[in-house]
């Protein structure tokens, strides 16, 4: 039987000190794991950068699906580990569903990764 994963709060975004400053704890290289787990498809690396380049600074699914070639039913999916991730906020508005990019748990993922990377 596999053995599962445990459950993290992705809700925030990632807090730990970066990778470089030294050995991580098992929780916090926990967390970064699966952050980056949530962006290793390049689908969902390709919706976040339309939310991204988003002159409104969001769209709806059905553009997004319009936009990468796929269902929106496949769109929602990766969305929605985009959301568990802590790197997509969605809002339902009537009919549609509206996402945006949460800049702040990217850039602390970045700086995560290269403390660097934002200076």
């Amino acid at each position: 039987m596999p053995k599962s994963l445990p459950l993290v709060d992705m809700s925030a975004p990632v807090c730990c000190s970066p990778v470089a400053a030294g050995p991580m704890d098992d929780e916090a290289a926990l967390e970064v794991a699966l952050r980056l787990k949530a962006l290793a498809d390049p689908a969902r690396v390709k919706l976040v950068s339309l939310l991204f380049s988003s002159s409104a600074g969001e769209e709806n699914s059905g553009d997004l699906a319009a936009a990468v070639g796929l269902t929106e039913s496949t769109v929602s999916h990766h969305l929605s580990q985009l959301r568990k991730a802590g790197l997509v906020a969605s809002e339902r508005r009537g009919m549609n569903v509206y996402h945006q990019v949460r800049r702040d748990s990217i850039a602390a993922l970045c700086v995560v990764l290269d403390p660097n990377c934002c200076t």
